[in-house]
């Protein structure tokens, strides 16, 4: 029986643009499905005890931009600190960030294995300074990416995607998800919090498929 592994995540997080190239290995080694869920960050972690960045004092986003540095250099991953079209404030438009989640959904319910198209996503917002808001920014990327830009725009904001996507934020809730992206293997009692968990991860598989 092929083993499901849970992503939950935004397509605006830094930590989850870091993960891909761990993830997309681990999937390869292991031989699971992996499903991505993006879900509503702002709506789910006030739920759940996370706390968005831009809200944070300024002791901890003073850290937080520490971290990226490490990570990015440590990674060898290009990204910029504070990247040109990801909102400091508040944002005049409060669903910025979940276009582009909402494509990757409609690529999922396509049958399309969307993880290329989800990283191509989160590099644009973090290392390209592309504005991944924007519907023409999004259909390029997706072109760019062996995708039909276009048609999965069209399918952005159909009932069948946004009802997956609020099914994934209340799944979110209930399991006590606080953070991007967050890992979980159905049916398993651990979550596992960050792209630096993912050898946790690693190792559960592993002992699994035992």
């Amino acid at each position: 029986m092929t083993i499901q592994l849970d992503c939950y995540y935004s397509l605006s997080s830094p930590w989850a643009y870091f993960a891909g190239p761990q993830l997309q290995d681990i999937v390869r080694r292991h031989g699971v499905k992996l499903a991505l869920k993006p879900y509503d960050f702002q709506a789910v972690v006030v739920q759940t005890g996370g706390i968005p960045i831009r809200t944070r004092p300024p002791a901890r986003r003073s850290y937080h931009a520490e971290e990226l540095a490490r990570w990015r250099d440590y990674l060898g991953m290009p990204l910029n600190l504070e990247p040109k079209y990801y909102p400091q404030s508040m944002p005049a438009d409060p669903e910025w960030n979940k276009y582009a989640g909402w494509m990757v959904i409609a690529a999922q319910q396509q049958g399309l294995d969307a993880f290329v198209l989800s990283h191509a996503l989160l590099r644009a917002l973090w290392a390209e300074e592309r504005d991944t808001s924007q519907a023409e920014v999004r259909i390029a990327i997706a072109d760019e990416n062996g995708y039909d830009g276009r048609a999965l725009h069209a399918l952005e904001r159909a009932a069948a995607v946004r009802q997956q996507y609020d099914a994934w934020s209340e799944e979110a809730v209930r399991l006590g998800v606080f953070g991007a992206p967050t890992f979980v293997i159905p049916g398993h009692p651990e979550r596992w919090w960050g792209q630096d968990r993912l050898s946790f991860v690693d190792r559960a598989l592993e002992r699994l498929r035992r």
